[in-house]
């Protein structure tokens, strides 16, 4: 089996371990965790789970003196220096790393080199490499589209869409989005510089979100649904577009687009050209249905699953352009 630490046992962590506890192809190396209150717990009770033997730690040098693969499922790229330093850290010590924190680094080739400077000293350090993945930016851009592109004769236009209902996502959405925040509230992705088109959606009345710990309400008159773009341009017109359309609740901005198979929380791609192509690919948990899980689970084995790939390649920066094909290993089981 292939050893793997996982660092950070916040939600994807957390999903990814349930996966691992009887895995036939991947097995828990050490788990790496931040709360002391964590710290010594039984790495099945802290996922809710039989008792396995492994202790959660907080002693860094300890789990990576463990010979394996580093899950890294830290915060995300809002706390990019903890992130750099810890990835680094693995990277010197002689572990590859596969990653969902830092969503800049799932193409890092239009990253600002302040950013990739310390991972491509470590790796070369270490002579390791670094793999991040998500769903989008992750693989509902690259996996799926380029798929999806080899199947075609010529291709007029590409839009990856993200529909998500976030009424019971956990993570921040009001900085980047403007979600809750007042209509003439700037938000990240309305910085001018980046083509994109931007909407926002006023809700009438208030609107209650949520479910006990993590609740909510957006005032009347604030933003509760966004849609925004960010296109590519080829011979003067918009031919490549990633498109989201995030809303608090599914009922708010009823006139945007939304899922067609099912009633929201979906990625889907449409290429117009010879011959025309739609895809709509739909996570759900099997246990509660709640497509959030279900995503979060999709981005941390994808991670996982790439981990013999990133063994076998070059040190520094992995892209999927250099990794081959990712298929599930151990996925279909008796």
């Amino acid at each position: 089996k292939y050893p793997v630490i996982v660092w950070g046992t916040g939600v994807v962590g957390k999903l990814v371990i349930r996966e691992l506890l009887d895995h036939p192809v991947f097995e828990l190396a050490a788990v790496l965790v931040h709360d002391p209150a964590k710290n010594g717990v039984d790495v099945g009770t802290l996922v809710d789970s039989h008792p396995i033997g492994l202790a959660a730690t907080t002693d860094i040098d300890a789990a990576l003196g463990t010979e394996g693969t580093v899950a890294y499922f830290g915060p995300t790229a809002q706390y990019a220096l903890e992130n750099i330093d810890n990835m680094s850290r693995a990277l010197r010590s002689g572990h590859n790393v596969v990653s969902t924190a830092m969503t800049p680094w799932v193409y890092p080739q239009v990253c600002p080199p302040e950013m990739l400077a310390d991972i491509n000293q470590a790796c070369e350090d270490g002579q390791t490499s670094c793999f991040t993945t998500g769903i989008d930016p992750g693989f509902a851009n690259d996996l799926f589209p380029m798929t999806l592109l080899g199947v075609g004769g010529r291709v007029d236009s590409v839009l990856v869409q993200e529909l998500l209902d976030y009424q019971y996502y956990n993570g921040d959405f009001s900085t980047p989005m403007g979600l809750g925040a007042p209509m003439d509230q700037q938000a990240v992705l309305e910085i001018p510089e980046i083509d994109t088109v931007y909407e926002k959606w006023a809700t009438p009345t208030e609107i209650a979100y949520g479910a006990e710990p993590n609740t909510g309400t957006i005032a009347a008159g604030h933003c509760a649904a966004v849609r925004f773009e960010i296109r590519g341009w080829v011979g003067g017109k918009p031919k490549i577009i990633i498109e989201h359309v995030n809303r608090i609740t599914n009922d708010t901005a009823p006139h945007w687009p939304r899922a067609q198979s099912v009633d929201n929380d979906a990625y889907r791609i449409e290429i117009k050209g010879s011959p025309n192509i739609t895809q709509e690919t739909v996570f759900r948990d099997e246990r509660s249905g709640d497509g959030a899980i279900g995503g979060c689970l999709a981005t941390g084995m994808r991670a996982i699953n790439a981990i013999p790939a990133v063994i076998d390649a070059k040190p520094g920066f992995l892209t999927p352009l250099e990794l081959p094909l990712i298929a599930g290993q151990g996925t279909i089981r008796g």
